[in-house]
């Protein structure tokens, strides 16, 4: 990441995040919503209609939060009508780049070599840190939003008039729900490996680990007697936790130090990730150089060498048997 100060960039972007020893996540700040009629979303100003081929996703392949947009892009069959650019998995003083790499792309709309200059472009006063995903108004040629929990929500709702997948992923008799998981899940696990990880201070470091287990026992225990998060069938808290957990062993565990357990120890939680590894379109986005590149060759306070290791091997494609757990699967597309 890079860290803009009105406009100016900056390389202490990890200072500006972590007080008293402990990672704080700052608000993504860019909260305009696209809706099927262009009318103001929950937060932010009106005028952004979905309409096909107008917005871009700017994305890295190596960050949980915007592997979740790329999952619902995919799920929700929105591959031609929204654009996608791949930012280089090493992030430089400048931050995310679109320099050559296997896997990565140019910067198809702007012609960018820093997504910095997106920010700019959008705000040149702009103070904050430059995050993926950034979802992108070619019309406007402005940032349209930042945070990835509400881009997954835009995906899911607003473009059902321009795709055949019409699966809801947060479907409003469970919404009270789901929000109750993702607040847990989000606050201990899916932020809570990056308070360990950039922790400064070792009783910063032992409250992370000690709240990212108890959530990850607390999964396990919910795993063995459903066979999703919420109900029984996938939705939005699924997708949310998987990007997570997709990552743990090959980083998390010891690049970020939550090594109590590793998630192949967890039976449960091990078979789920499987399980919605295998769903149609998601193996795809899932591309472990990327993630690996990024993590163990960007942090260099937290591995200064650089080295990036060959493993673990993981077996994602193993039959996870799952089914056993009586389920309903929506109709029209299999999960």
């Amino acid at each position: 990441m890079s860290l803009l100060i009105k406009g100016q960039l900056r390389s202490d972007w990890l200072a500006e995040e972590t007080e008293d020893g402990e990672f704080i996540r700052k608000d993504s700040l860019f909260r305009h919503w696209i809706t099927p009629d262009g009318a103001p979303g929950p937060t932010g100003e009106g005028g952004f209609p979905a309409e096909p081929g107008r917005y871009h996703l700017y994305v890295s392949l190596a960050c949980p939060w915007a592997h979740r947009t790329l999952i619902f892009r995919a799920l929700k069959g929105l591959e031609d009508v929204i654009g996608v650019s791949v930012v280089n998995p090493f992030m430089l003083e400048q931050g995310w780049n679109f320099q050559p790499w296997p896997g990565a792309t140019e910067d198809h709309v702007n012609g960018f070599e820093y997504l910095h200059q997106a920010y700019t472009l959008a705000d040149p006063e702009y103070t904050g840190i430059v995050t993926v995903p950034t979802l992108w108004d070619r019309h406007r040629r402005t940032i349209v939003n930042n945070e990835s929990s509400e881009i997954i929500r835009m995906f899911n709702s607003a473009f059902e008039a321009h795709t055949d997948q019409h699966v809801d992923f947060y479907p409003e008799a469970q919404r009270g729900q789901i929000d109750a998981v993702n607040q847990r899940v989000y606050d201990t696990l899916n932020n809570g490996v990056y308070r360990a990880g950039f922790a400064t201070e070792q009783a910063a470091y032992e409250r992370a680990f000690d709240r990212l287990f108890e959530t990850l026992d607390w999964l396990e225990a919910r795993l063995s007697r459903q066979r999703y998060l919420v109900g029984d069938r996938i939705t939005e808290a699924d997708w949310r936790l998987f990007t997570t957990l997709v990552r743990f062993d090959a980083v998390y565990y010891s690049h970020f130090k939550c090594n109590r357990q590793r998630l192949v120890d967890y039976p449960n939680l091990w078979a789920y990730t499987r399980e919605l590894y295998q769903v149609q379109g998601v193996a795809e986005t899932v591309n472990m150089d990327h993630i690996k590149t990024h993590y163990y060759s960007s942090h260099e306070h937290l591995n200064p060498g650089g080295i990036i290791p060959r493993g673990p091997a993981l077996d994602f494609m193993a039959t996870h048997g799952r089914e056993r757990i009586d389920s309903f699967l929506p109709s029209g597309r299999e999960y």
